[in-house]
């Protein structure tokens, strides 16, 4: 029996780490704003102390925040080990805005900590503990590793982390933390090497595995060569746009509100899903965007990467980090002024993609990753990110209000990092009845975020016009802090299975990430 313990990162994962160089940042965030409830201080601050109690008391259930990484010797593959010197003093950040704090400042302390690379050095986390805003109201900014996590084990995470109800529970002394014994470098070499010999007998098990559970093997094996076809087929690259370049060190941040039930009542009248409503508002900002810098949007073809969970329906909830996400490329349909025109063309995109299963392409790839060479582990990489002019993401977020330690989380705006050559990159999450749109940008590229912002804002009204649909104010609505509104129990799962309907289909193990009907990442 060894003396040491580790976990071996998947091929997926550690891509992540593979992305990450130069201004390339490859953690994901969030910015959640809260009421500082029974965390308020005589003061007016925030109990920090009583803050990083509460994170400890659950640091047991989720091991990764305790473990940092360990590089394989000459393999580019990296573990994860525990951590013997963790401080949770260094993970929990305690800043403030000065009195009283706007959005507007919020962003910008956002993009800020956001553009800051995570120590690898530690584990792969950070909480900004934000004090100062406005109606006495705070905020938690989250850094998380993509390496770790990704949308749909983000949403785990955070039932993890918070509560459903506003009642404030005692904090008991957490169990001891005894960190195991890492390996030593030699150890790990001798392990990969071992590993990489046994990989043939590996693919046997999995082929004959794979042969037994096909249903139709002549059919499968049709349907996954041509999605790796399909994927090899899009390229290296995509065409240049003013919404693209060279990413540098610096990202602006915003984000626009929007409401659930308006996207739903879009949905319901032109029969289609929420995701194709999503990506309809994106071609929309991106169409208006690029005729602002004089580019003509029907000579260019503008591909974006829409993740999907490849998560099975056992895994959900049960707190597991890691990716397993594969995504789809689509080619927005920017040419077409209308919003209707464009909806109509996407939905038949998505429809098409899912009787397709293109996202094989990507997650076969990443599988064969686990039995490749590290010197072709970038191959893998490559295809994950894919000859795209920006990310599209769409996590499925809880329907109802959270509470951290007693305080409700008001709102949570998601930030997707920037791969290179992108300027901007949209996330979109669902909570409690709202649909928060936000944008991790690039100046240097696109200058003036808040722009993209509004023009997102003109397209969803543009849309909602044309569907007939009146859209409500995008202010919360108020609800007892005593119980989650009735209306908002719904929960993603049933939003999953209403999305499929919608689709004319059962559940499909590919899922759009996003909060009512489509699963991200990252």
């Amino acid at each position: 029996m060894p003396r040491y313990a580790y976990d071996r990162l998947s091929a997926q994962d550690n891509n992540f780490l593979l992305f990450e160089r130069g201004n390339v940042q490859m953690h994901v965030a969030s910015t959640l704003v809260c009421d500082a409830g029974p965390l308020l201080t005589e003061n007016g601050g925030i109990d920090v102390d009583t803050f990083k109690r509460a994170t400890e008391s659950y640091l047991h259930l989720v091991p990764r925040y305790r473990q940092r990484l360990h590089e394989i010797p000459f393999f580019n593959h990296h573990v994860w080990v525990d951590d013997p010197h963790f401080d949770i003093d260094y993970h929990i950040r305690h800043t403030a805005l000065p009195k009283p704090g706007t959005d507007e400042q919020l962003k910008a302390l956002s993009a800020r900590i956001m553009q800051q690379p995570l120590d690898r050095k530690r584990p792969l986390w950070e909480t900004w503990v934000v004090e100062g805003l406005e109606g006495d109201r705070f905020a938690m900014i989250t850094k998380i590793h993509h390496c770790m996590i990704d949308g749909a084990s983000g949403v785990d995470l955070a039932y993890i982390q918070m509560s459903p109800t506003p009642d404030v529970p005692e904090l008991a002394e957490p169990p001891a933390y005894h960190p195991r014994p890492a390996p030593s470098r030699y150890e790990l070499w001798r392990d990969e090497v071992q590993r990489q010999a046994g990989i043939p007998f590996q693919i046997v098990r999995d082929f004959r595995q794979f042969t037994a559970d096909a249903e139709d093997l002549t059919e499968e094996l049709t349907t996954r060569a041509k999605a790796i076809v399909n994927t090899l087929g899009m390229g290296t690259s995509a065409d240049e746009t003013p919404m693209n370049g060279r990413v540098g060190p610096h990202r602006r941040f915003d984000w626009m509100p929007a409401r659930l039930d308006d996207l739903k009542a879009i949905r319901r009248a032109w029969d289609c899903t929420i995701n194709d409503v999503v990506l309809t508002i994106v071609t929309g900002a991106v169409r208006e965007y690029l005729l602002s810098r004089n580019v003509d949007p029907s000579t260019v073809e503008f591909r974006v990467s829409s993740p999907v969970s490849t998560r099975k329906d056992s895994e959900r909830g049960s707190g597991k980090l890691g990716n397993q996400v594969s995504s789809w490329i689509i080619p927005l349909p920017i040419d077409r002024i209308e919003p209707r025109a464009q909806l109509d063309a996407i939905h038949e995109l998505t429809m098409d993609l899912k009787e397709s299963r293109q996202a094989l392409g990507v997650e076969m790839m990443m599988q064969v990753a686990e039995w490749t060479p590290s010197t072709l582990l970038s191959l893998g990489a490559q295809a994950l990110s894919g000859p795209i002019n920006t990310i599209v993401t769409n996590v499925p977020g809880p329907q109802v209000p959270l509470y951290f330690h007693g305080a409700r989380v008001r709102a949570i705006y998601p930030m997707v990092p920037l791969m290179e050559g992108m300027g901007v990159g949209i996330a979109v999450t669902s909570y409690a009845g709202a649909m928060n749109f936000a944008f991790n940008a690039d100046p240097d590229i696109v200058p003036n975020v808040e722009l993209f912002a509004e023009m997102m804002r003109r397209s969803l009204e543009r849309l909602a016009k044309d569907a007939g649909v009146t859209l409500t104010d995008t202010a919360e609505p108020e609800a007892p802090n005593e119980e989650p509104a009735l209306a908002l129990q719904e929960t993603a799962a049933e939003i999953v299975a209403e999305e499929a309907a919608a689709a004319g289909k059962g559940a499909s193990p590919e899922r759009p990430m996003n909060g009512n009907g489509s699963v991200a990442t990252e």
